[in-house]
């Protein structure tokens, strides 16, 4: 994997304000808008062809944007029936591989639900189908970091316990830190300085600077209820302490990308990137 220069900051997916809807013209878009990453949208379905990846590959590089990607939604490595694994499997492998054949660096999944299954052995189940995945990807050669998500909702694995320990078994793997979800998971708490300062220690801690050096963090408003996560909202509108947030960010000198997950994507990047360059530290 190549090494991150700094925390970049970017949209998921196309910005809104681009005129043409194209990946290439996103692209371009956000390296108008000031930014410096984007996340491909493949929450679909990755219906990206591997010529097109190679052109978005070359966008990309003119233009200094880091680009990372989303697997489908449609992912449960603890799903009951075998096929849906296997399905499962196959997505994270073709995000992963179409990344890579764009020159990409980082791809995130939900991994699945306990489905009132034991917490331990749910971790076992996806832990091998990670394992399977992981070796499809170096036998094909690719190398991004494939990346389980921190969710918003306690029905959902990826805890940030779990998604460490994923990390500390699986050469390929590392967290995607979703601040919001967190946020949502823990109905309200882990929105303050001590807590983001305790999670980042902890993932030095176990996973070394390596970790830090290579965050792949979401970021956005969110409204939740006693379940969790209910929807996504933009960061001024929300009870996010965001700004704070990234003072702890510039702390602990955290390199990677910052992804945008608010409805107006671009709106809340360029707020983001903006306050987290007047941080003195």
């Amino acid at each position: 994997m190549f090494k991150v220069d700094r925390l970049r900051f970017g949209t998921a997916g196309i910005p809104i304000s681009t005129p043409k809807r194209s990946t290439i013209d996103g692209i371009t878009q956000v390296r108008n808008l000031g930014l410096d990453a984007m996340e491909l949208e493949f929450v679909r379905g990755v219906n990206m062809k591997a010529e097109l990846a190679k052109k978005i590959k070359y966008a990309a590089k003119k233009n200094d944007i880091l680009l990372t990607a989303h697997a489908p939604y449609y992912i449960n490595l603890n799903a009951s029936e075998k096929a849906k694994v296997e399905a499962s499997k196959s997505r994270i492998v073709q995000s992963a591989e179409r990344l890579y054949q764009a020159g990409g660096w980082s791809v995130v999944f939900h991994a699945g639900y306990y489905l009132k299954q034991p917490k331990e052995s749910v971790y076992q189940r996806i832990l091998e189908a990670l394992k399977d995945v992981q070796m499809k990807l170096m036998d094909k050669g690719v190398k991004v970091w494939i990346r389980p998500e921190l969710t918003g909702k306690p029905t959902q694995f990826g805890d940030l316990e779990e998604i460490v320990k994923l990390s500390e078994e699986l050469e390929m793997v590392l967290p995607t830190i979703d601040f919001a979800h967190a946020h949502a998971r823990n109905r309200g708490k882990c929105n303050s300085t001590e807590e983001w300062r305790e999670m980042l220690a902890l993932m030095e801690d176990r996973l070394g600077r390596e970790a830090l050096d290579n965050m792949h963090i979401h970021i956005s408003g969110i409204e939740y209820t006693d379940k969790g996560e209910k929807r996504h909202l933009n960061l001024q509108e929300s009870d996010m302490n965001w700004e704070d947030l990234l003072k702890v960010l510039k702390e602990f000198r955290v390199k990677g990308v910052v992804i945008s997950e608010s409805p107006n994507i671009e709106g809340d990047a360029v707020l983001m990137k903006k306050k987290y360059e007047e941080i003195k530290v």
